[in-house]
């Protein structure tokens, strides 16, 4: 079986403002699957680059590039935009970063505030920011700060994949 690129999948928003609790308990325990993925790998294995793809260092690296586009699109909620700002799907920040010359620690620590951040500020939404409907670019698709939040715990998911297949291969 072929793994979905993510640009490829689809996404159905339609999970109902209630659930945020659930989804902010995985977006919470990022950090620790991250960290438990990690703890026993080499800087080396942390930063090779299977078949000159993104080593775990960099999957993670990009983990954190995005918490601001996350935490960006809350605020587009707060100021109540029609259409949610977009990501840079070239990955630039990531590209140029130089993740691999990070120390494993310090990018988990980083990831950890910048998620902790994400999370507050959905966490103090109120109750008609929670059900305001926002576009996103490119996906097409209206969603509300639940589905941002859920949307970001798969991306998560789809990069833990990623790590998990590269350890695999060790």
């Amino acid at each position: 079986m072929k793994r979905t690129k993510w640009v490829d999948r689809k996404f159905n928003f339609d999970i109902p403002e209630g659930w945020l609790f659930n989804i902010l308990t995985r977006l919470e325990g990022a950090i620790m699957r991250l960290q438990s993925l990690t703890k026993t790998l080499s800087d080396k294995q942390l930063s090779e680059k299977p078949n000159g793809e993104w080593s775990i260092k960099e999957h993670i690296g990009h983990l954190l590039d995005l918490e601001g586009l996350h935490l960006g699109r809350i605020h587009d909620f707060i100021d109540k935009k029609a259409i949610l700002r977009g990501a840079d799907m070239s990955n630039k920040q990531t590209h140029t970063a130089n993740h691999n010359n990070t120390e494993i620690v310090e990018l988990l620590d980083i990831f950890d505030q910048k998620r902790n951040e994400f999370i507050k500020a959905i966490q103090h939404l109120d109750d008609s920011t929670q059900q305001f409907v926002s576009m996103h670019p490119r996906l097409e698709e209206k969603m509300k700060p639940v589905d941002v939040a859920f949307f970001t715990a798969e991306h998560d998911d789809h990069h833990m994949a990623s790590i998990n297949s590269i350890i695999r291969s060790f």
